[in-house]
């Protein structure tokens, strides 16, 4: 179903519109860095009154999650033909937007997906530099969902820099919905509406 779909799009990743490298497991298989990004969102603490514990708790897990990711990858990809428009500086910042967003939205409501789910991994498949690591969740109100997780091998260590669902790009997905923004407005107005996000999360 669409609304399906497009609900685990934005709570797997990004719910769009609209550095600090923690220690990572040498040798870790894709299989390894898909359970440990999962785990560290699972764990992340509910919002609300938390701790000046919790919170660094939550700070550490987060960017434990991030360094999982191929952020520059994952922004390259997303923007497209518009990423080599960009200057250096304005590549720098949509990354630590998106970074932001993978911290104050996306993270913590993965976490509650997965929270109370059933997880079944399939077989990982590696090819050269680049594997993919199939996972069904199972839900018992919508049964089987197939997540599919693309990786790639960056300064020895494997990276997610895609996630599929049921056969449909995230990263795909996101990115036509930016072509239209910058379309319809410009690129400025994409990184406001980002940045307004970021501040509607933190009020």
């Amino acid at each position: 179903m669409v609304s399906r779909k497009n609900h685990i799009y934005f709570v797997i990743l990004f719910l769009f519109l609209f550095t600090l490298s923690p220690t990572i497991s040498d040798g870790a298989s894709p299989h390894q860095t898909v359970e440990e990004l999962i785990d560290s969102i699972r764990n992340l603490k509910a919002d609300g009154s938390l701790s000046p514990k919790e919170h660094k708790i939550n700070q550490d897990l987060s960017h434990r999650a991030l360094a999982l990711l191929d952020l520059q990858e994952v922004s390259r990809k997303t923007l497209g033909k518009h990423w080599d428009k960009r200057t250096s500086n304005e590549r720098k910042k949509f990354v630590d937007l998106l970074s932001q967003m993978f911290i104050q939205e996306a993270f913590p409501n993965s976490g509650k997906f997965f929270s109370t789910l059933e997880l079944v991994f399939g077989k990982t498949k590696i090819k050269k530099s680049q594997a993919l690591v199939p996972l069904t969740v199972i839900r018992d109100s919508e049964g089987e969902i197939n997540i599919d997780f693309h990786l790639h091998m960056n300064q020895g260590q494997w990276q997610v820099v895609d996630v599929d669902l049921d056969e449909i790009s995230m990263r795909s997905n996101l990115r036509s919905q930016i072509y239209k923004i910058i379309a319809k407005n410009n690129y400025q107005e994409l990184v406001r509406r980002m940045e307004e996000k970021l501040k509607e999360t933190n009020s």
